[in-house]
């Protein structure tokens, strides 16, 4: 009679090296990966997998009632409060700071269904969504050609801010009164102001003519959308016990709508083609969407290389010419905030071949961020030096999956309870380049994975073929 051996969860749903029994070789306990169920096996990339919500999300265990987030987006106030076309005392001021393309870009709603499945693949550690064929991010270059914001220039590093600094500026620089700035800092623990009160003192100094306390309050609104803002609250927003997500979501739901045309569901206001020369964040329109975040999980889990528009913004380069910057890997930093920048995780976001990349950067230990991006030119060569020219969607270096399913958890769902835990990698055929194909390879593939469908039953064989046909354009 064979001995049984009881596998025990450990401490957060991790499955530690097994306990042989007696008389048991100790080679097999060398040969059982340790780490997670669905990985991460290999615990050293996602040091915080612990806390994030993909850990929980395994074992079917959600946020809470509400599965989706709470997403804190201003679009909607700031379109209906603030006037499409500011007043020429406000235009000037506006214009100079480089954020004016913001005053069109926010969407009215958000899709929080959308928006947080897609928060349930980021991870800090790397700045990045884990998707089920590798990594990808919102990139520097995604923020110039949606937002058209200035992507060149020093960081914003101001002295430390205290209440009684915060309460100072605030009657300088906004309009208000000393009890009315105190007031407003104690009820906000700390030397911030609610993006709430900024719209109101918008609106009560424009109506009162006081142009520079407008436009300062205005402009302060605008600022939300730095992309170090929000990767830092994507990062907070994937751990569990988050149940919210701040920054500019905006960005993020554009970024979808742009690399992810089969997924979600929204309303494109103009083509590509019959742009002249505006943010390409506004292309899209809000529209609600019919599917929950557990109904998008295992869609998510589904897609390929091929059901992603890998370089969205080529026929944009006639507005906005592709910056070698965006390709500087170091730390970004807005105001006490930093994060990692790492565009060698995303390489094929610029048409290069993904490679293992080097372990990420820890911006808490940087000491030279400033000059580091002053002399960018070094860490672009050490990006793509490496690298080269993908020629396919699914071009990566040999090993790059085999490494990436060790470190990461590229799936939200167990395929099904009696599966091994450990997720197989994946093969990708190089699949269609064209967008329209894309969409109908994606379309014929998720209906024959939907009903089990096996390429030897001859009443799919019409369908098989059609996905050989799509594929191969």
């Amino acid at each position: 009679m064979k001995c049984s051996v009881v596998r025990r969860r450990g401490a957060y749903g991790r499955i530690p090296v097994r306990t042989l029994d007696r008389g048991a070789s100790s080679s097999a306990a060398a040969a059982e990966p340790a780490g997670y169920p669905g990985g991460p096996y290999d615990t050293s990339l996602l040091v915080k997998y612990e806390h994030h919500v993909a850990r929980h999300l395994w074992f079917g265990e959600e946020r809470g009632p509400k599965k989706e987030l709470k997403v804190a987006g201003h679009g909607l106030k700031l379109t209906s409060r603030v006037p499409l076309a500011l007043l020429p005392q406000m235009e000037s001021w506006v214009s100079r700071s480089g954020l004016s393309s913001l005053q069109r870009t926010s969407l009215n709603k958000i899709d929080t269904n959308l928006v947080s499945a897609f928060v349930e693949k980021w991870h800090l550690e790397t700045s990045s969504f884990h998707m089920p064929f590798g990594e990808m991010s919102i990139t520097l270059d995604d923020v110039a050609c949606l937002l058209h914001l200035p992507i060149r220039g020093i960081f914003w590093s101001p002295e430390d801010v205290t209440e009684e600094l915060a309460v100072e500026l605030a009657v300088d620089y906004l309009g208000v009164s000393q009890g009315q700035a105190q007031s407003h800092v104690r009820i906000c623990r700390g030397s911030y102001y609610k993006l709430e009160w900024l719209y109101d003192l918008f609106v009560h100094h424009r109506a009162a003519s006081s142009w520079a306390y407008a436009t300062r309050a205005y402009l302060l609104l605008l600022g939300a959308a730095a992309l170090v803002t929000l990767y830092r609250y994507l990062g907070d927003a994937s751990m569990y016990s988050c149940k919210q997500l701040g920054g500019y979501p905006t960005l993020l739901q554009c970024w979808i709508h742009e690399y992810f045309p089969t997924v979600g569901k929204r309303w494109e206001n103009w083509k590509p083609a019959e742009n002249y020369g505006l943010p390409r964040a506004m292309r899209w329109s809000y529209r609600q969407g019919v599917l929950k975040v557990d109904d998008l999980r295992p869609i998510l889990d589904e897609l390929t290389p091929t059901d992603v528009i890998w370089r969205p913004f080529e026929d944009h380069r006639a507005w906005r010419v592709f910056d070698e910057i965006c390709l500087y890997r170091g730390c970004l930093k807005w105001g006490e905030t930093v994060v990692p920048y790492l565009p060698d995780r995303c390489l094929r976001q610029f048409g290069y071949r993904k490679y293992v990349p080097s372990p990420p950067l820890d911006c808490m230990m940087a000491t030279d961020i400033d000059v580091d991006w002053i002399s960018y030119h070094q860490s672009v060569i050490a990006v793509i030096g490496s690298s080269t020219v993908a020629t396919t969607p699914s071009d990566v270096e040999d090993g790059y999956l085999e490494w990436y399913y060790r470190v990461s958890h590229p799936r939200l769902v167990p395929p099904h309870r009696d599966a091994p835990r450990e997720v197989p990698v994946l093969v990708y055929d190089a699949g269609p380049s064209d967008p329209d194909w894309a969409r109908v390879s994606t379309l014929i593939h998720r209906y024959l994975r939907q009903v089990n469908a096996e390429d030897e039953d001859p009443q799919f064989s019409d369908l098989f073929e059609a996905l050989h046909i799509s594929r191969s354009h």
